[in-house]
């Protein structure tokens, strides 16, 4: 493997040049290192430096949860010319990943991927040099010292989740090192997770560490207790899950000193022991996050006379886009959501503005995802017993106790009706209202019409909506596209809630035996969507009706669950994965109506739109083919 060297081009800009590969190599005594911490100031922006690194969560070119999963789907020309091109994370869910020059490669900060291990060698430099800064007092230093560790982390974890096992990069390795030390090994995947989690650890216990941030204009977005507490939680949930879990799939993964970096011979009662840390680490997280006063969020605004059905609609897309609500635990603050937002904007809610060439509307979300969410009784689209007899496809008018979901007698299908809040809170579709864009009367809402040749149909080529469905919960209802332009709400990108949190703590309650308990947290979920609790909605309208009861059964609604209350948020993408059902669920084929015609029974006919191909190298990315080639103690993935 070649070294890279990082040093310091100017003090203002902290600026740092390295050659391309991921082990960063920092030469003894360079003056412009030490002179970055030599006043207090300088030594912030180094700080800055190691925020920049975290990753651009609400970026569709950045985060491959939205476009390298099953969520969405873009048309070619918005792939090619906005979508990232040639790196676009949707050629990695076509099967375009490779290992000459792997897309979206977090290792070595190409493709479309920041590059962390440099981030890494940032925060190890800022340790190493912090206490040098002669004009801080020590409660700061030591603060930004907790910060720093956690972004160190989080660094790791995010490489973890794409490639499994990684060499943990605990300090960074002189200019004048020897041989053995700079053709690194992959550490096991439990010393993976274990360093992650021990550097969490030494964050939390430091007593300089806010517990939550206090200052919401100067500081939002920075690191405090709360946050490191939830991502432990989500990290231990990680390597408890099977994937992780002593998967056999990868017991030839050894390397050529003999070890088996995925831990792969371990006994029933070592995986259970993991996930009984998770579960302890849910719970710790969650009562550190409710004694500091986060709750799940509820719209009780009175800003606006409007019906309890579309207040009911808000809780459920506020508790994403209102900024730092009481729900949100870890905003990322630097993520920009704009174009997320531009892009789950249909053109033509205003027919008077049906004629804005804006690029938006092209976040196309897949026919599965819409099947996905619970009917009105709480339960499964293909489970309601009450819908056995239905013909999904039936066209008829919307009725009028669908006033605050469709438009009145806006004909529709079966499929459309009586479905759950979060349904009609989430998704735009044809005849679907859109509370917001200006018109704050519900009883006036827009309303989507996106046949052809409707106001909120494709007609240029820069902005194509190719199944129907829009994201409206990554909307904010005071965003709003006009004649010309788009006016955003911005808002920080929800990387933690503490819906996300509960049912975290509902799924590792489960795999300890103690279904009983998880119902509790998956039922405080489902009420601020207006559900009935799993007992009653399954015994009452299931035709499984004790699927609750077994182990096996409330794994899979925690996994629905999961799917329909963080759907959109970059999170079932990792899900489906550590799941290990990637291979499964993943393959299922894209769908959406079929969006070329002008009449109803023609509209609502499924047309396969693509027919993924996700083998079981496809759940870890490919470490570049150079990388191996220089270090030959540098095991590749599986099958690469």
């Amino acid at each position: 493997m070649k070294i890279k060297i990082l040093f310091l081009t100017t003090i203002l800009s902290l600026l740092l040049y390295s050659c391309n590969n991921f082990l960063d190599v920092v030469p003894d005594d360079i003056a412009t290192i030490d002179n970055a911490f030599t006043i207090r100031e300088q030594a912030e922006k180094y700080l800055f430096t190691c925020y920049s690194y975290i990753p651009n969560h609400a970026s569709i070119t950045q985060n491959p949860a939205f476009l390298a999963g099953d969520e969405f789907w873009i048309s070619n020309y918005y792939r090619d010319y906005s979508a990232g091109g040639s790196n676009s994370p949707i050629r990695i869910f076509t099967g375009e990943q490779n290992v000459d020059n792997p897309l979206l490669d977090f290792w070595r900060g190409e493709k479309g991927g920041k590059d962390l291990y440099r981030g890494i060698s940032d925060c190890n430099i800022f340790l190493e040099k912090i206490n040098d800064v002669p004009n801080m007092e020590n409660d700061e230093k030591e603060r930004w010292i907790a910060e720093v560790k956690f972004l160190k982390a989080y660094f790791h974890y995010w490489l973890i989740r794409m490639y499994g096992p990684i060499p943990i990069m605990d300090k960074n390795v002189p200019v004048n090192a020897k041989p053995e030390l700079v053709n690194v090994y992959r550490n096991t995947l439990n010393e993976s997770f274990n360093y992650v989690v021990d550097l969490m650890n030494e964050a939390i216990s430091s007593p300089y560490l806010p517990d939550k941030i206090e200052d919401a204009i100067t500081e939002n977005g920075r690191i405090c207790k709360a946050i490191v507490y939830a991502i432990k939680a989500e990290v231990l949930v990680t390597a408890a899950s099977p994937l992780y879990n002593g998967n056999p799939l990868y017991v030839t993964m050894v390397d050529n000193k003999g070890t088996d970096i995925f831990n792969t011979n371990i006994s029933d009662n070592e995986k259970k022991a993991k996930w009984i840390e998770a579960e302890k680490a849910c719970l710790d997280a969650i009562n550190f996050s409710e004694g500091l006063g986060f709750s799940l969020y509820e719209y009780t605004s009175q800003e606006y006379q409007i019906s309890d059905t579309t207040k009911a609609k808000l809780t459920i897309r506020n508790a994403v886009t209102e900024k730092w609500n009481r729900e949100v635990i870890w905003g990322n603050s630097n993520a920009r959501v704009k174009n997320l937002q531009l892009n789950g904007f249909p053109r033509g809610l205003d027919p008077q503005r049906a004629g804005n060439t804006s690029r938006c509307g092209n976040l196309a979300v897949t026919l599965k995802m819409a099947r996905l969410f619970y009917t009105n009784n709480g339960v499964p689209l293909n489970e309601d017993k009450t819908r056995q007899d239905i013909d999904e496809l039936e066209i008829l008018p919307a009725p009028k106790d669908h006033k605050y979901f469709l438009k009145e007698g806006y004909n529709t299908i079966q499929f459309n009706l009586n479905r759950e809040v979060r349904y009609y809170a989430s998704l735009t579709f044809d005849g679907c209202l859109f509370y917001g864009m200006g018109q704050l009367d519900d009883k006036n809402s827009y309303y989507a019409q996106v046949k052809k040749g409707q106001p909120a149909g494709n007609f240029i080529e820069t902005s194509a909506n190719l199944t129907g469905y829009f994201p409206k919960k990554l909307t904010h209802f005071k965003s709003s596209l006009g004649s010309s332009d788009f006016t955003s709400y911005d808002y920080a990108w929800p990387v933690m809630r503490l819906s996300n949190l509960y049912l975290l703590y509902a799924e590792a309650l489960n795999e300890v035996d103690k279904g009983n308990e998880a119902l509790t947290y998956i039922n405080r979920v489902r009420a601020k969507a207006q559900l009935e609790e799993v007992q009653e909605a399954w015994t009452k309208y299931s035709i499984y009706p004790t699927k609750y009861k077994t182990q096996k059964g409330l794994r899979e609604i925690i996994q629905q669950e999961r799917g329909i209350e963080l759907a959109f948020e970059g999170q079932r993408f990792w899900d489906v994965r550590r799941w290990n059902l990637a291979d499964k669920v993943f393959n299922e084929p894209v769908t959406g109506w079929n969006i070329r015609a002008k009449a109803e029974e023609d509209y609502y006919k499924e047309q396969l739109i693509f027919q993924p191909i996700f083998t079981l190298k496809d759940y870890f990315w490919p470490i570049k083919h150079k990388e191996t080639l220089s270090n030959n103690n540098l095991l590749q993935n599986y099958e690469w």
